[in-house]
């Protein structure tokens, strides 16, 4: 049975335009901090049990610093959005996460790593070592996010719910013609049932007829279909992050890198550290990545030891 209070947070999310990523995180956290207080309602306690959940957190559960901030964000979106209520001055540290620099691949080992994979997998890491890409936006591409012409792609809506320009490998125009043209295949043959990509927020609303749009297929479409979290309709997403993540994991086990561990963010940073490297001055990666401070970039100059200055997909570079 589902609890109108939680509904009521649900709704007040989605009323904000919340994505629904953030949307299960922050309920999961909600959820968790009242089963931590002997389900009480939220109303009946405050800062102080805020406080002990974090500090249990961070105690008895050992979660990493981020997760403890996304707790909080939760609790304090809680409080100040839904009870009208100030949390104030917890008098709480996050925990102390020393800086730890990232993992990075050699020119050799991304190319070893990309010798293992095929097809829609190998595109969807060279994409996100190409143009710097997370996981999540490389998957998130849409048809018109990708232009071939001027070598760029428009991420949308990324970290911070920010759009940027990044650039765009010369060598993936074929590949990304391919998926383009199975895209609006798959789109073609759902729109003969009435159904379509999912679209964002109340775009479907206001355009009925958009997701027969080429412009508004994802790149890399899911296999099969799932009801809308929203309006419950049937709808085809765009593929799963865990679909790459397990091709990236056995096409590392086929090659000899046992000293890195590495996931599909480590190609972001080595796009960084690449492009450092090749003289792209910081300025120009810190806007490539969508970073908001410099100093967040500036991370990958200390993987290099120098500063660098000029401008190339690090992709162009591989043999």
């Amino acid at each position: 049975m589902k609890s109108p209070f939680i509904e009521s947070i649900r709704t007040e999310m989605r009323l904000r335009g919340y994505s629904i990523r953030t949307e299960k995180t922050y309920l999961t956290w909600i959820k968790q901090f009242i089963d931590f207080v002997g389900k009480r309602h939220p109303e009946e306690v405050g800062a102080k049990e805020v406080k002990e959940f974090l500090s249990w957190l961070a105690n008895e559960r050992n979660v990493a610093i981020n997760t403890q901030k996304v707790a909080l964000n939760a609790l304090v979106f809680l409080y100040q959005k839904i009870l009208n209520r100030k949390l104030g001055d917890l008098g709480f540290t996050l925990a102390h996460r020393p800086r730890r620099l990232p993992d990075v691949l050699k020119p050799s080992e991304v190319q070893r790593i990309l010798d293992q994979l095929e097809g829609r997998n190998k595109l969807a890491v060279q994409l996100m070592y190409g143009s710097g890409l997370r996981i999540s936006e490389c998957l998130r591409l849409r048809v018109q996010d990708i232009d071939l012409d001027h070598s760029s792609l428009t991420v949308r809506e990324g970290k911070g719910k920010k759009d940027r320009k990044t650039l765009l490998s010369l060598r993936l125009k074929e590949p990304l013609l391919d998926a383009i043209q199975h895209a609006m295949h798959v789109q073609k043959l759902d729109n003969s049932q009435g159904i379509g990509f999912s679209l964002p927020y109340a775009l479907g609303k206001k355009y009925p007829n958009a997701y027969r749009m080429p412009g508004w297929a994802f790149t890399f479409p899911s296999v099969g279909l799932c009801k809308h979290p929203v309006t419950g309709l049937q709808y085809r997403h765009h593929l799963h992050q865990s679909v790459i993540r397990k091709a990236l994991g056995k096409a590392v086990s086929r090659t000899d890198i046992i000293t890195k561990r590495v996931n599909c963010h480590i190609f972001r940073h080595s796009f960084a550290t690449h492009m450092l490297s090749s003289g792209t001055d910081i300025r120009t990666v810190q806007e490539l990545l969508g970073h908001n401070d410099v100093k967040t970039t500036q991370i990958y100059t200390h993987v290099l030891g120098q500063h660098y200055a000029g401008s190339q997909s690090p992709l162009d570079y591989l043999q």
